[in-house]
């Protein structure tokens, strides 16, 4: 939680969930190509969710694409819709897959 809080006010704003996810775009594009294909994304989302992420159907996420994609997750996770999440929202099914997308 530290990492995803540098505020550190106790939970994860959608802005703090978009700089995890940056960092984690740049981690898993190891050819610094600025688009992640099924094979460096595999350990992350099926390949549905790969292809849900993948709106021009080009077979690349692109930052713009995989920002969605943390943006819907979060949205998701966040049912009260407060624009934060805390602890238990983080722990939810809804959560964990954002996690998956921003750690």
């Amino acid at each position: 939680m530290k990492m995803l809080d540098p505020d550190t006010d106790g939970t994860v704003s959608l802005d703090e969930a978009q700089k995890a996810a940056a960092a984690k775009f740049n981690a898993l594009d190891p050819d610094k190509d600025g688009t992640l294909d099924m094979k460096e994304a595999k350990h992350l989302m099926s390949k549905n969710a790969f292809k849900m992420a993948d709106p021009d159907k080009d077979g690349s996420i692109d930052r713009t694409e995989y920002a969605a994609a943390v943006e819907a997750a979060f949205k998701k996770a966040d049912p009260d819709g407060d624009g934060t999440l805390d602890a238990k929202e983080l722990s939810s099914t809804a959560g964990k897959k954002l996690l998956m997308l921003i750690q």
